[in-house]
């Protein structure tokens, strides 16, 4: 049976994204591949504590499935947005699913050392940084606009869910039969993910446009975070929360095995602790959602992870342990659940994978060089000084709330307006004219200058938001009601995705300057290509085209 996207309506009629057949089969099926890839992380943490006695190198084993994140996760995103996301989820399972299965086979053979299940568990992140943003993105595919909230939690959820019992099964597999078959199991985890990505046949809106060269996307990626004030918040306070709390699933093992002096069922009963925790605090994230605001909710998180190291630092017992770090899997899933879902209100479509991939690299970035400090700390200091100094970290980080708090999100209208259509040119160009420059004749009375330059102030971060460079704002010295708008773009192509990519947000913008131009005629666009005087050699006659006036527009459009 093939898997159909649901029609708009009938989404928006779904009480939860569970009524949605796609999000649902997806859904249970990466719990299932959830469940594998943790008992994995079991087997592989615990094995390293066998193959080396350092306890830089055992925390270094979930630093090398959280480094690709930060390193790949960009170009990873750029091509989700630009290519099949599907396939692309479907290639990084399978790969998984090979690398996993030799895992295994190294791993009975007994030919696996330190630096061999790095790179195998490193091999293993690289795949789930490419997935990730595709993943991540998909669900938008899946579920409308007002369900997503919902489903990022309940994929938050699911995850944790896992994490509740696949560490307890995990460790119960590794003190059974070995981790060799905590590896194989998670190989075979991902097979019934890849059938249903098989059967998934997700409606695909046409591309009027050519697809972005990857550089060229991954630049607009990183232009449009950084032109997006709430998503640049999002992103510095994920990255000092991932820090922090990165000390809590890398020293786990550690404290199983130098605080509480036990073995591998000790560690899977720990993981298992924080995997209960985790669930909870995801179910809690969308009550929490409607009552609180974002910044509250992160603070209380950083805090509630705090204390949940602290009580894990200072427990000889393993119930306390326990309870310490059901406290911290609450709230490190509430804190990585709201930035996830603020980032994704906070980004249209179009550029969705690149901004998530970025918000990735930003709070794995994070728990990766956290994850190496905070082994550091332990090997030279203790693994209870270095969880009580990750304590502190993340008191800190509840204090940056102060300074620097987190932006309501899902306000704001990011579908895209559709409306624009490429104009009609004198002269015959092509996608790859230009550079192109564009000015906008606007006639502002003196009396509306102050709301006119707020204006203008928006205008000019959303046009580099979108693609423009080189934005200027002119006022006539003859004509003092006279104000002219320039900016430009590299090829003709490239404005067209400028003004293509303008959201149903940007409107307000758009008619507040209106409203304060005058006249009996819209404001007039000039579009014009740029030449060079120079640039014809000596003695060619010039093509009449290459002379011709720029061509003038007098019309809405920009």
């Amino acid at each position: 049976m093939i898997i159909h996207r649901v029609s708009e309506a009938d989404s928006l009629k779904a009480p939860s994204p569970f009524s949605i057949p796609v999000f649902r089969a997806v859904w249970f099926a990466s719990l299932a591949s959830n469940f594998g890839g943790l008992i994995q992380s079991v087997g592989a943490a615990w094995m390293m504590t066998s193959l080396s006695a350092s306890p830089q190198l055992i925390a270094l084993v979930p630093a090398s499935t959280t480094l690709p994140i930060m390193l790949l996760s960009l170009w990873a995103g750029a091509v989700a947005d630009n290519l099949d996301r599907r396939l692309v989820m479907l290639c990084c399972q399978i790969f998984m699913l090979l690398v996993s299965a030799l895992l295994a086979l190294s791993a009975w053979a007994g030919i696996l050392t330190p630096w061999s299940l790095l790179a195998f568990t490193f091999a293993v992140g690289c795949a789930t940084a490419i997935n990730g943003p595709a993943w991540q993105a998909s669900v938008g595919d899946m579920v409308p606009r007002a369900a997503l909230p919902s489903a990022v939690s309940l994929n938050s959820m699911g995850f944790n869910l896992a994490r509740s019992v696949g560490p307890g099964l995990g460790g119960v597999i590794v003190a059974a039969a070995g981790a060799a078959a905590a590896f194989l199991t998670n190989a075979l985890s991902y097979i019934a993910l890849v059938i249903v990505l098989l059967r998934w046949r997700p409606d695909r809106p046409p591309h009027p446009l050519p697809r972005e060269r990857l550089g060229d996307a991954m630049r607009a990626g990183v232009r449009y975070v950084s032109m997006s004030p709430k998503i640049q918040t999002v992103l510095l306070r994920s990255g000092a929360f991932g820090v922090g709390a990165s000390a809590i699933s890398a020293l786990m093992p550690l404290i199983a095995r130098d605080l509480l002096h036990g073995g591998a069922m000790t560690f899977g009963t720990l993981s298992g602790g924080f995997g209960m925790g985790a669930v909870l605090g995801a179910l809690s994230t969308s009550r929490l959602r409607s009552r609180f605001r974002i910044e509250t909710i992160v603070r209380a998180a950083s805090v509630l992870l705090g204390l949940g190291m602290a009580i894990a630092a200072s427990s000889s017992l393993l119930v306390f342990a326990f309870a310490g770090l059901l406290l911290g899997g609450a709230g490190w899933v509430a804190a990585l659940a709201t930035f996830n879902i603020s980032v994704q209100m906070s980004a249209p479509r179009w550029v969705l994978a690149r901004a998530v991939a970025l918000y990735q690299m930003s709070a794995f970035g994070g728990m990766a060089m956290g994850a190496w400090l905070f082994g550091w700390l332990a090997e030279h200091h203790g693994v209870a000084t270095s969880l009580y100094t990750a304590a502190a970290s993340q008191i800190a980080v509840a204090l940056i709330g102060f300074f620097r708090p987190l932006p309501q999100t899902g306000e704001d209208n990011l579908d895209l307006q559709n409306h624009w259509r490429e104009p009609q040119t004198a002269v015959p160009v092509e996608g790859r004219s230009g550079p192109v420059v564009v000015t906008i004749e606007y006639r502002i009375p003196a009396g509306s200058v102050v709301p006119f330059l707020a204006a203008m102030n928006e205008r000019r971060r959303i046009r580099r938001r979108d693609g423009a460079h080189g934005w200027s704002l002119l006022r006539d010295l003859g004509d003092p009601e006279l104000w002219l708008e320039r900016y430009h773009v590299s090829t003709w192509l490239d404005y067209v995705r400028h003004n293509s990519r303008r959201t149903m947000a940007d409107l307000a913008n758009s008619e507040e300057i209106r409203r304060l131009h005058i006249g009996p005629n819209p404001p007039v666009v000039h579009r014009m290509i740029e030449r060079q005087t120079g640039s014809l050699p000596l003695g060619r006659t010039p093509d009449p085209r290459e002379l011709a006036d720029p061509m003038t527009d007098p019309t809405r459009s920009s």
